[in-house]
């Protein structure tokens, strides 16, 4: 089986995304941002795009949104998705990080098993301020309207919080949910 990939977007928790991954026993490696796209389809059955400082340093991540590859984004993954579908993102009201509770709007694959109200740890110095046609906005905070969106029929999943640390409540059900995503 081919195994994820995690694109490292310069953030500080890409290595913890990939050894979570890899302590769950889903096979996965890291790429650089700058992968070439027809190396990217040929190598994975699916791509994490992690979080990192700005969208001007998210090299080719944008065109990995054309590979027919279900595509998970955190954080600034989330950013990426957005404006490359033409939605927008915005400076967040809350900035940097800390914990919020995220109430699930819908329970589509990604969030499936959650309860409607959980804790996560996000980073809201940027966030969506406009969801893409297509899209659905799936989870919404007090302090942010999109936590998270997906695009059902191009298997593209947004969310703003981090899955990977140990703040966020059952962040390893969101993992197992993606890599069900990506086996169907």
């Amino acid at each position: 089986m081919l195994p994820l990939y995690v694109v490292n977007n310069h953030g500080q928790f890409n290595h913890l995304i990939l050894r979570t991954l890899r302590d769950m026993d889903i096979e996965a490696g890291m790429i650089s941002n700058m992968t070439p796209p027809d190396e990217v389809a040929s190598g994975c059955r699916g791509i994490i795009l992690g979080g990192g400082p700005t969208l001007e340093r998210a090299g080719l991540t944008g065109d990995y949104l054309d590979l027919d590859i279900p595509v998970l984004g955190i954080c600034l993954g989330l950013h990426i998705i957005a404006t490359a579908r033409g939605g927008a993102i915005r400076r967040g009201a809350s900035g940097g990080f800390g914990g919020v509770e995220v109430e699930v709007l819908e329970q589509d694959p990604l969030l499936q098993g959650y309860p409607e109200r959980m804790q996560v740890w996000a980073s809201h110095a940027d966030e969506v301020s406009v969801v893409p046609e297509g899209f659905l906005r799936v989870a919404r905070s007090a302090i942010c309207d999109v936590e998270a969106m997906v695009s059902p029929e191009e298997r593209l999943y947004g969310i703003q919080w981090h899955p990977e640390v140990s703040h966020t409540f059952n962040g390893r059900l969101l993992f197992e949910n993606f890599d069900r995503i990506c086996s169907e």
